[in-house]
């Protein structure tokens, strides 16, 4: 069963890099038209080359607002506000 292993990690990382590719906008790919990654990562899949390729010089950089805008609640400037409106409504102090 071990001997498998590393064909089914080829296989996944194969699949992660041709969906992202799929999922990725066309004026977000960087290097080459997405058309042509999708080729790469088909043609050179098995070697591993098309989607490390893809993950290295394709895919986009993404930074915290392009992936949704989340940050932790004590860098959240709006956490930190409610919390201090919290404090003033409460007249005991809880």
């Amino acid at each position: 069963m071990l001997r498998y292993l590393p064909f089914l990690l080829v296989l996944a990382l194969w699949i992660y890099a041709f969906i992202d590719c799929l999922n990725t906008p066309e004026n977000e790919v960087r290097g080459l038209p997405k058309v042509v990654w999708v080729i790469v990562i088909l043609l050179f899949g098995e070697v591993l080359l098309g989607p490390i390729a893809w993950l290295v010089a394709g895919r986009p950089r993404r930074t915290t607002a392009q992936r949704g805008g989340w940050t932790a609640p004590d860098d959240n400037p709006e956490f930190l506000a409610s919390l201090n409106k919290r404090d003033e409504d409460d007249p005991k102090g809880r």
